[in-house]
């Protein structure tokens, strides 16, 4: 898959370990795959996210895993039960995939699908406003 690269990306993903590398790798071409048009960017410094009219998704490798945010304020649907952390959460929700465990990509995939759609519907906060 061919898509534009923020070189600071690159080097967020390269200063880490191997499998972590493979998990942030997959996750990014996941994103780039639910729309051509996402685009890549650095915030709080060094964390990658990875938006689309508004933020889809972030990384951030932590010692035994690697956490990729979800900013859907809660409305993408998860019926395969991939998302680990932020359940009632109003702003985002997060799966975290630790060494050896593989990626539901469809899954994950139908996720940024849904985020990305929201976010050209106005964003969560204005989709649940009802305005």
């Amino acid at each position: 898959m061919s898509y534009r690269k923020d070189p600071r990306v690159d080097q967020y993903i390269d200063a880490l370990p191997p499998w972590q590398q493979d998990i942030c790798h997959q996750v990014r071409d996941l994103v780039h795959a639910a729309d051509p048009d996402v685009e890549e960017t650095i915030k709080r410094t060094v964390q990658p996210y990875f938006v689309l009219e508004g933020n889809v998704c972030a990384l951030l490798a932590a010692k035994d895993h690697v956490n990729v945010f979800l900013y859907d304020g809660g409305l993408s649907p998860d019926p395969q039960g991939i998302i680990t952390g932020g359940h009632g959460n109003k702003t985002g929700r997060t799966v975290a995939i630790k060494e050896g465990e593989p990626i539901n990509g469809q899954a994950l995939g139908d996720i940024f699908t849904a985020i990305i759609a929201t976010n050209r519907a106005g964003g969560w906060r204005k989709v649940t406003s009802g305005q």
